[in-house]
């Protein structure tokens, strides 16, 4: 399967910066869709509200997924890397 991945950092409650990559099938291109997986990402590490516009979530590029990730998206349409102060 070929993820696009979305190079995304977001400012936390605390001021410091979550770095992540959100990974979603080829097939899905719509911006509004990959923001709303972020936002729901960001709501499962209890920072709801962050500011998240496609100035902090950018196309990056895309890879063929491992097993993991086709499972993960399989199950929750969406794979999340964490970067950074996640």
């Amino acid at each position: 399967m070929k993820v696009s991945v979305w190079d995304t950092y977001v400012k936390k409650k605390n001021g410091s910066v979550m770095h992540f990559d959100i990974l979603v099938p080829e097939e899905v291109t719509d911006e509004k869709i990959i923001l709303e997986l972020g936002r729901k990402y960001l709501e499962t590490k209890n920072e709801d509200g962050q500011h998240l516009t496609s100035k902090e979530c950018r196309f990056c590029h895309q890879e063929v997924a491992t097993e993991e990730m086709e499972n993960v998206i399989s199950e929750n349409g969406y794979y999340i890397i964490e970067m950074e102060g996640c």
